[in-house]
């Protein structure tokens, strides 16, 4: 009976033995004298009445290709890469399209100029004036009409001022159902307003609003009533495509909901005492009315369509009935969008097309059409639509490498067959059966036989398994997937040939056959090629395994197959497929949740067929493949991105209805195939195989309709709004820091700002109050200061500004501006101190100016620029600074190499002076020509400096190139430039010699007024006005005050800078801290008498 199923591997093992001694026989009888046994035994069968019932359901039966017997040979045409077969046979579509793909080729692409050179080419030659199938997808692509395609507005980004005011009188409403279909702009992050009622007594009646979620990959909406705005909680997934949007609202209970696709997404019940919604209103498609009609806001991104209001509350069963566009619903709205009573703005109107489940009722293959190519009007190739059940030609077109590797490998089994190629030879089959059978209809029981001989030959010799019988056998397997069911087979049979086909898959993707994929992967695009095959199969056998039961499940090593049959109605429950084998504790799970059944039965369907299968061996056959084109999806320099990789088994879940594949979403957990080990992190995400991705190599990996609902260490939850073959890819990244450290590190940022901030503050201070003499140096370094800290400030203020996004955006900008301008004026300090070294002779007022441009203006403009350039890709995601995953960064990073350069060629420069002026002093104290300075003291001489400049030039910023390498770098970097304030406040105000003489002046100043007041009283008339005696005195650390040979006695120490290019002299003295007990070494730079201090 065909309720015996596989229990497991070796049950598997034990039916294809029993089937082998079954079968033995047709290895000694001909293939065309057995064909017509069976030929005649079907036509017996099939005239029964009993069998008239599986007849109708199985209706691919009667289809069968013509073979042009005049010329059946296929045309070839090859150019530069590509080359294309004629096939005179004519086939239906789907026929056309299954060949192509058994061959490793596709049909040719309408549209693509090479496919369309190669056709009109082949088709001349031949001589063909016939219509010949082409393809838009590469993949099966017939499915009945889902969607109606309607008039719909598109609201363009470029346009923030357009709008649609809907024409009608609104009276007051009690309660109100809005609905419209939209189809939101992934790119645009704002709120956007689907819609807005205003009255003139109350602005904000009622309104629909929605934005971008930036942590999950979703919309989110809420709604406005009265004023009242509810929460961000509706969501739908963000993923470019038309969704169905209603909300109702009802005065008597204050209850209000939104559904989106039918599904009520949020709801609630007012607990005040409610109103009407006043009369009277305007109604505003894509703005936010903040008056009457006017002062629009937030404006909508993307398309609008379908919009229909009705003054009533609807329920959920009325809703269904309108997302699936059917017009069961008797109440009509008071405004309808098929009436199109609009005024519309700066809004284009577009064709929308609108999905519609309904229409997934009652298929019919004579709804089905295809495209073909049926000739040319001059050079421009004709295409029309036709049925796709007819019979035409088809071209199928291939790459050229392949085309000559498949060539290279047929032509060797031909003359030199591999053991297995002999194998099937001594049972019967001939070279040319397998490679290019002459009728794609292959009885079943011929059919059965050779999935038996290969699935025992590879079952006792694997090892033997040469890279060339893979196309082969993946060539064979496509041949069975595409036989049309047999009226007359029994579930048995069915059964039988499905557990063959599913034990040779198995054998194909066990782990020793890695080499062997890996060796043809220029001709077979890998092992997804069988795992779309077995899908074929199953789905085309599936209501002959269901036949007299529910459930039917096949189990082989590798592989956990399940075909079950559900009805499904209103209180359907959900379908759970798991499969695991012994070495995993936990299972690997695939479930369609209750709602999803649900809506199958409100979109009139009964009965459906559930597919499940689980891969477990795919990993290692995959991950030397290059299909996977995720990008990192962490990036905030913590982690070091490695590779992606297949981290998980595969699983897959096909629902099929009324004869047709129908797309749900499904929830599934894997458990990760790769352990955690110390200093990597694994990120998972969840992928689907698309076959259309990279139609040439069999498809790859996407995550589009995918996302994580829960992240475990062992396993990941993942929902997909589609059914197809799911996995997890797991990036890998070289984990930088620990959770500990990257803490720590954030903990001490954040002292440290605070600690500089509140050095940069008090320096400013000490600057104004002791009134330090003013010059260039000290005007620049007030604006190096008031730069940082501003900086420091906004850096600190930046950890909860990610709350808001638009406080955020503000906060990036100014962070952006500040520190550009902090490095601008670390690049005037150093410009300054360049100047001082060479004497560049520049009038000091045209140098300040051009210093107040490069140190303010340019940061300006840099930042304007950046802005106005790309302002959707300006922000990080997850945080207040600029987006890393873009080029914007360098906006930022550019300039600071830039000005890191500069300084770094001003420091070595300053250097060199100073050992060099250090070496002369030692001459001058010791002339005798034998003396060289100590070697510490030339050590000091290159260390002051470098310690005196570091934190106004910005050198320390170094550090940051070299963080990735060790996070004691890290920290030091942290240290360096969080601490960077105070550094400056140390270095400038504290230590500083400038500080200490103003603040000395000062102090001598009051005693000298507190004596002069008290001893020798002045009259007024003896005082010069506004000048004091103590005032004309010259300041203690001035030239005139000292010589040069009583420098080195000076209580404070200072660096000095002399060229002596120049006669007249000058000095510029930049000081720092005494140093006591140790010769001072001092550094003297000399500057024309004419030059401007």
């Amino acid at each position: 009976m065909c309720g015996n199923t596989g229990k497991g591997a070796s049950y598997c093992r034990e039916q294809m033995r029993h089937r082998h001694s079954q079968l033995r026989f047709y290895g000694k009888m001909s293939p065309v004298l057995l064909m017509v046994i069976l030929a005649r035994t079907m036509i017996a069968v099939s005239s029964s009445p009993e069998n008239s019932l599986k007849t109708q359901l199985l209706p691919d039966t009667a289809e069968r290709c013509v073979v042009d017997l005049k010329d059946p040979r296929p045309r070839v045409f090859q150019t530069s890469e590509t080359v294309f077969q004629l096939l005179n046979m004519s086939c239906s579509y789907s026929q056309a399209w299954s060949y192509c793909q058994r061959h490793f080729s596709s049909l040719t692409v309408p549209g693509l100029e090479d496919d369309e050179e190669g056709s009109k080419q082949l088709l001349t030659d031949a001589n063909m004036h016939r219509p010949i199938w082409v393809s838009t997808t590469n993949r099966l692509a017939p499915t009945p009409p889902l969607s109606v395609v309607s008039s719909g507005l598109y609201f363009p980004v470029e346009s923030q001022d357009g709008y649609a005011r809907v024409e009608a009188s609104f009276p007051s409403l009690p309660s109100v159902s809005v609905c419209v279909r939209a189809q939101f702009d992934p790119q645009h992050k704002k709120v956007s307003t689907l819609f807005s009622y205003a009255a003139p007594v109350f602005t904000n009646e009622f309104q629909l609003r929605g934005y971008v979620d930036k942590v999950k990959p979703q919309v989110l909406l809420a709604l406005i009533v009265h004023g009242k705005h509810h929460s961000y909680k509706a969501w739908f997934t963000n993923d470019a495509n038309w969704h169905h949007i209603c909300v109702t609202w009802q005065k008597s209970d204050g209850f209000w909901a939104i559904y989106v696709d039918g599904v009520r997404r949020d709801s609630a019940a007012g607990k005040e005492v409610s109103r009407n919604i006043y009369g009277n209103g305007i109604l505003i498609l894509g703005q936010d009315q903040d008056s009457f009609g006017g002062n629009f806001t937030e404006p909508f991104v993307g398309n609008i369509t379908d919009l229909n209001i009705w003054d009533i509350s609807l329920d959920e069963t009325q809703i269904r009935t309108i997302h699936d566009c059917s017009p069961a619903l008797k109440r009509k709205p008071f405004f309808n969008w098929l009436d199109r009573n609009l005024t519309i703005h700066a809004v284009k109107e577009v064709p929308a097309k609108m999905f519609c489940p309904g229409l997934q009722r009652q298929p019919s293959r004579e709804d089905e059409y295809c495209r073909t190519l049926y000739g040319w009007k001059g050079d421009e190739a004709q295409y029309k639509t036709i049925s796709c059940s007819q019979t035409w030609p088809f071209i199928c077109k291939t790459r050229k490498e392949r085309y000559e590797k498949k060539k290279e490998l047929e032509e060797s089994q031909n003359t030199h067959p591999s053991p297995f190629m002999q194998h099937l030879i001594n049972n019967g089959m001939s070279t040319g059966d397998v490679l290019d059978p002459s009728d794609p209809d292959e009885s079943w029981d011929v059919s059965l036989q050779l999935l038996n001989v290969s699935e025992r030959y590879l079952r006792e010799s694997l090892e033997h398994l040469e890279s060339r019988d893979m196309p082969t056998l993946v060539q064979m397997l496509s041949r069975v997937a595409d036989l049309p069911p047999a009226a007359n087979k029994s579930c048995s049979a069915a059964h039988a040939l499905s557990q063959s086909f599913v034990s040779l898959v198995d054998a194909l993707i066990s782990q020793g056959t890695a080499s062997q994929w890996q060796a043809v992967k220029e001709v077979v695009s890998g092992p997804m090629t069988v795992v779309q095959t077995l899908d074929r199969m199953v789905t085309k056998m599936s209501p002959l395994l269901l036949e007299d039961k529910h459930s039917v499940q096949i189990h082989c090593n590798n592989i956990r197959l399940q075909v079950q049959q559900k009805n499904v109605s209103e209180t359907s429950g959900g379908s759970k497929f798991c499969g695991s084998d012994a070495s995993h504790t936990s299972l690997d799970c695939i479930s369609i949740l209750p709602q999803s059944m649900q809506d199958l039965h409100y979109n009139g369907f009964r009965k459906v067929t559930l597919l499940n299968t689980w891969y477990n061996s795919l990993t290692p056959l995959m991950n030397g493949s290059k299909n996977v084109t995720v990008p990192p999806t962490i990036t905030d320099g913590s982690l070091k991105f490695v590779e992606t990789v297949l981290g998980s088994t595969v699983i897959s879940s096909v629902v099929v209805g009324d004869g047709q594949r129908i797309s749900l979403g499904v929830q599934f957990t894997l458990q990760h195939q790769i352990q955690n080990t110390s200093g990597v992190y694994y990120n998972p995400v969840c992928a689907f195989w698309d076959f259309t991705l990279m139609p040439q190599d069999g498809g790859g990996w996407s995550t589009v309709g995918c996302e994580v609902v829960s992240f475990q260490k062992e396993s990941t939850t993942c929902y997909c709004n589609h059914t197809t073959n799911f996995a997890l890819l797991l990036q890998i990244y070289d984990v930088q820091f620990s959770p500990e450290n990257d803490k720590g590190l954030q903990i001490l940022s954040f002292i440290g700002c605070g600690a500089s901030l509140c050095g940069l503050s008090f320096t400013l201070i000490i600057f104004i109050a002791v009134g330090v003499p003013k010059s260039d140096r000290t005007t620049v370094h007030k604006n190096l200061i008031v730069a940082l800290a501003a900086a420091q400030l906004l850096l600190i203020l930046s950890y909860w500004a990610t709350a808001n996004q638009e406080i955020c955006l503000l906060v990036t900008v100014l962070l952006h501006l500040f520190f550009l301008s902090s490095f601008c004026w670390m690049l005037v300090e150093g410009l300054l101190l360049w100047s001082k070294v060479v004497s560049v002779n520049v009038n000091e007022d045209r140098r300040m100016r051009f210093y107040y441009i490069l140190g303010w203006g340019l940061p300006v403009v840099i930042v304007a620029v950046t802005l106005t350039v790309s302002l959707n890709r300006y922000k990080a995601e997850k945080y207040c600074w600029l987006n890393t995953e873009s080029n914007i960064i360098w906006a930022f990073v550019g300039p600071v190499l830039f000005v890191l350069a500069v300084n770094s060629v001003v420091l070595c420069r300053v250097v060199m002076v100073t050992i060099s002026s250090a070496c002369r002093r030692a001459k001058m104290h010791a002339p005798s020509s034998a003396s060289k300075p100590r070697p510490l003291d030339l050590t000091w001489a290159a260390t002051r400096p470098v310690l005196i400049l570091l934190p106004v030039l910005g050198l320390t910023w170094l550090c940051g190139i070299l963080v990735h390498l060790s996070v004691v770098l890290a920290y030091l970097f942290i240290v360096l430039n969080a601490f960077q304030g105070m550094y400056i406040f140390f270095v400038y105000a504290v230590y500083s010699s400038e500080v200490q003489t103003a603040i000395k002046r000062i102090q001598e100043k009051r005693k000298a007024l507190s004596f002069s007041n008290c001893s020798h009283p002045i009259s007024s008339s003896q005082k010069t006005p506004g000048v004091s005696w103590v005032e004309s005195l010259p300041p203690p650390s001035s030239p005139d005050s000292s010589s040069f040979s009583n420098i080195t006695s000076s209580t404070a120490s200072s660096l000095m800078f002399k060229n002596e290019s120049f006669i007249n002299d000058s000095l510029v003295n930049f000081s720092i801290k005494p140093a006591s007990g140790n010769q001072v070494v001092q550094l003297m730079a000399f500057k024309p008498s004419g030059a401007h201090q």
